[in-house]
């Protein structure tokens, strides 16, 4: 019997998976979490084999419940369960300690298929991800200076006029930057390049 703890911060979501483990009878659920406190209590009290961990969730991140799970409680096995499939956030979950890594776009049988795997001590990787490369460069060194500054600010939830002012610059200069950004990156408009920053900024 394989173990199973959910941390999510949208609860459909939650409930959608279980409801499809229900029926699986290699697999049990002892809890899930809105946040990174709430999961971390879970697994101090329960110790799941397997955590199924958001990167994005309030209180602490995926990132920072990875690190501290895969210090004190290695026996619990990470896999980062998120919505972007960018190298800096993939990296950044397995410098944290995660064996395994899926898409919430993908099918709620990939969702089984890395428990399972996982259980079985190997790691899993979902096939719609790009992996890593081994260089030190990454999809971020396409950025300027100032731009990697602004993007970090954008990840920290500042307007165009906070980061103008900021860093002494006019709105329209930190529009410019914003729309070069989002043709370099390959995103499609603000609202991703507000999700890209966001997920990116555990890297600057």
């Amino acid at each position: 019997m394989t173990t199973l703890a959910i941390a999510e911060d949208h609860q459909a979501l939650i409930d959608g998976i279980l409801s499809y483990l229900e029926f699986e009878d290699d697999i049990q659920i002892l809890g899930h979490a809105n946040d990174g406190d709430a999961l971390l209590e879970i697994v101090k009290k329960k110790t799941p084999q397997i955590v199924l961990c958001d990167i994005r969730m309030p209180k602490k991140d995926g990132i920072e419940v990875t690190q501290i799970i895969t210090k004190h409680f290695p026996e619990t096995k990470v896999i980062a369960f998120t919505m972007f499939d960018q190298e800096d956030a993939i990296r950044q979950m397995l410098k944290a300690g995660a064996v395994g890594y899926i898409l919430k776009n993908s099918s709620l049988d990939v969702v089984l298929e890395a428990i399972r795997t996982v259980a079985e001590g190997k790691t899993y990787f979902d096939k719609k991800i790009h992996m890593p490369s081994t260089e030190k460069n990454s999809s971020k060194s396409v950025l300027s200076a100032r731009e990697k500054e602004i993007l970090t600010l954008i990840g920290q939830g500042k307007t165009s006029h906070e980061i103008a002012a900021q860093l002494f610059i006019g709105k329209s200069t930190v529009d410019t930057h914003r729309k070069n950004m989002i043709r370099k990156l390959g995103l499609n408009g603000a609202g991703e390049l507000m999700r890209y920053a966001i997920e990116k900024k555990y890297d600057f």
